[in-house]
């Protein structure tokens, strides 16, 4: 919560490396279209030399294409709603979710490779990452009368985290450990107390 995109977009990439250190297996990054997000991504993985394929979600493209079908009433390809929406002589707001949904699809053409997608068994969807943020973010931080300064609410979502994976056992007795040696071993080292 409390990163630049950028840092985020660092640390995703920090964590791919370290479970693909040879860079051998094939990285598939999910967004939702949004054209920074994009060139971070892209950014990163040429400074990393990395070939990522990025795939914009298809819950996202669908919602433009939804929103354009409805101006016609049918659903059409893309090429036929341009087509449709000129022959049926629509002009300005009447045609705006058509003209958004060219625009969009346009734009992000090279990342809706669905069918290559599917064919490699990349996801093409981020339903079940939304999902988790939902139970992990809105669920909790969402709430009535809720006050969240940025350092309360990344510690709750690590927490929150930590505890939804299973690992909070793990993680509370590496927390106690460390404390100790912080509080104890570091400070009576050589039946010395120390200031430290």
């Amino acid at each position: 919560m409390t990163d630049t995109a950028a840092q985020v977009v660092a640390a995703v990439f920090d964590q791919a490396e370290h479970r693909d250190t040879g860079h051998r297996r094939c990285w598939d990054v999910l967004v939702d279209g949004a054209r920074h997000q994009i060139d971070l991504l892209k950014a990163e993985a040429l400074q990393r030399s990395v070939d990522v394929h990025i795939i914009v979600d298809l819950i996202h493209v669908l919602e433009y294409l939804w929103r354009a079908a409805w101006c016609l009433h049918d659903s059409i390809s893309t090429a036929a709603l341009e087509k449709a929406a000129h022959a049926v002589g629509q002009r300005g707001t009447q045609r705006k979710s058509i003209d958004e949904a060219m625009n969009y699809l346009s734009g992000k053409a090279e990342h809706l490779r669905y069918d290559t997608a599917l064919e490699r068994g990349w996801p093409i969807s981020t339903g079940i990452i939304e999902g988790a943020c939902r139970h992990l973010v809105k669920d909790r931080l969402d709430i009535t009368g809720a006050r969240w300064g940025l350092s309360g609410a990344e510690t709750v979502l690590k927490l929150r985290a930590v505890r939804a994976n299973g690992d909070f056992v793990a993680s509370w007795a590496w927390h106690q450990q460390q404390e100790s040696i912080h509080n104890h071993q570091t400070r009576y080292r050589d039946q010395a107390i120390t200031t430290a």
